[in-house]
This record gives C-alpha cells, structure tokens and sequence, in this order.
C-alpha cells in the first residue's frame, strides 16, 4: 500500500511538474510540399525579433511548437526554404493559450495560411480584411493622381489629396471603434498601437480606459498605457 501510494505521489509531481499549463500555447501545423527547410518560431522581446525555437524539417511538412504565455501576442513563423529568396517567408499570428493549428504552402507561405484556435487572430483577421477596403481605396486615389493620360489641375490634385486624406480619417475612426468595441480582446490594444499610435491622444487614453482589467495588464495592454503617459 506504501509503495502504490509513493507511485501516486511522484505521478502527481510529475504531472504538475511537466505537462502543460493553462497558459501554454501549442502551435502544430503542415507547410505542404516543403521537402526540406528550417522553420523558426518568432516573436518580439524588447523592440527585436527573436527565434524562440526552430526545427529542421525534411519530408512531410509537419511541425509542432509550445511555450508558455505571460499573455496572448503576435508571435512569427518564419521559413528559410534556403533558396536564396525571402520573399513570402515570414507568417505573422496572434498566439493565444491552447492548440492553434497553421497550415500553409511553402511556396506561398505567408499568403492564405489557414489559422485556427485562436479567437486573438480571428479578431485580427476580421480587422485587417476591413482595413485592406481603405488602403485599397488609397491606392486608387494615388494611381489616378499619377497614371493621368493628361497633367491634373491643380484643382484636380486638391480634389483627390482631399479625397485620400478623408479615406486615411475613415481608416482612423475604424480602428478606433473597432478597439473600442472588442475592449475585452487582446488584439484592442495591438491595434492601438500598431495600427494608430499617432492617433489624438484623447483617442487612445479612452481606448486605454475601456480594456477589461485582463486585457489592460497584458503585454500590449501596458505598453498602450506606457504610450498614452508618454504622451500626456
């Protein structure tokens, strides 16, 4: 009886000692058709980005990661196919606690991954497919201004420069109802941030105000905070 209970108390130790947490976040995935190449796990500490683990990868594509989180954040995989080529290597997702399943192509691999598990970078995503509406529209603006058969008026510039900055003022009062209706998500503050941190400070102090106590003492949480007190 003795022994069977000192087997149940080291099982309990190892348990506790060696499993995941609640904050550990596991990150399995496929690049399909990738036959050899090093896949890195990403993300930014201070302001540089930083390879928190890597894995050579040779055969079918399949990769699997896992740390643990002080708080959800953007977190990287990058793949160096070594092709001597970097365009499209690098995959940007909002890591969360839990399993989050990637899978994407070797030769698109930033294009089109499909992500799923992390509600973090669902929100992310519905941003961001929003967004691209404005910066499309800038475009168009700036290539009627400069693919003209015929020189503009002056006139004509002012129209369109009118034109952009009231399409660039849209983007800004998007991402700030955007945070400010998603208070209670991580991705709140990273929009601030990233997104619009030379916004009217008025903006991003209620921004800042409006986060859920959770979300307000994470990683992007207190450097919003750190910002709008720098500003003030």
């Amino acid at each position: 009886m003795k022994k069977i209970f000192a087997s149940f108390l080291v099982l309990v130790f190892l348990t506790s000692c060696g499993g995941d947490t609640e904050n550990t976040m596991t990150v399995i995935g496929k690049v399909k058709g990738l036959k050899k190449g090093t896949l890195y796990f990403q993300n930014v500490v201070d302001t540089a980005l930083v390879s928190i683990d890597s894995l050579l990868i040779e055969g079918d594509g399949n990769f699997e990661f896992r740390t643990e989180l002080k708080s959800p954040e953007l977190f990287y995989l990058y793949l160096d196919k070594k092709d001597n080529n970097d365009v499209n290597d690098r995959l940007a997702f909002f890591g969360e606690p839990g399993v989050i399943n990637i899978t994407t192509n070797w030769n698109t691999f930033d294009l089109n991954a499909k992500i799923v598990g992390s509600d973090s970078n669902d929100k992310l995503d519905e941003f961001r497919k929003n967004m691209s509406e404005v910066n499309k529209r800038s475009l168009e603006i700036m290539q009627t201004a400069s693919n003209a058969e015929n020189p503009l008026t002056a006139k004509e510039l002012d129209s369109l420069e009118f034109m952009n900055t009231r399409n660039i003022q849209r983007g800004y009062m998007y991402a700030i109802n955007f945070a400010l209706n998603n208070k209670d998500s991580y991705v709140a503050p990273y929009i601030a941030l990233k997104e619009i941190p030379d916004a009217n400070i008025k903006y991003l102090d209620t921004i800042a105000q409006a986060l859920t106590p959770e979300v307000a003492a994470s990683k992007y949480g207190k450097q919003l905070m750190a910002l709008v007190k720098d500003k003030k």
